[in-house]
């Protein structure tokens, strides 16, 4: 089993900055593809950005030229660095990773793995 946990979510007025962090701990033999994922309310939750273990990034169009996705491998942590905040950004944002883990009796899988949220609050 991995856990995700979601850090760095505020209230911040329109036009200004947040980082977000995600780390993940358990029984972790490798993370491929970690990103971040947001719910609006009222809507389906969507993609925001993904980043690969080769640190290939992807944004949504939403999100591109504001926000910044990276990770750091070695402290198994992925980042969300958010700027030029709007209010349309106001959401609850989730971390995900697919990742390698392994069973009690030692068999390695792949499965998708959840955090469970921060809230980002931009007022206009």
């Amino acid at each position: 089993q991995v856990q995700l946990v979601e850090s760095g979510g505020a209230l911040v007025q329109a036009g200004g900055s947040l980082r977000l962090s995600c780390v993940a701990s358990g029984n972790i033999v490798s993370i491929k593809t970690m990103g971040w994922h947001r719910q609006i309310p009222g809507k389906q939750r969507e993609l925001v950005a993904t980043i690969t273990s080769e640190s290939n990034t992807n944004y949504a169009d939403s999100a591109k030229g504001r926000f910044t996705v990276s990770r750091d491998n070695a402290k198994n942590t992925m980042y969300l660095q958010m700027n030029s905040l709007k209010p349309e950004d106001t959401a609850v944002y989730y971390c995900n990773a697919e990742a390698i883990t392994s069973s009690s009796t030692g068999h390695y899988y792949t499965a998708s793995f959840w955090g469970q949220g921060t809230q980002v609050t931009v007022s206009s």
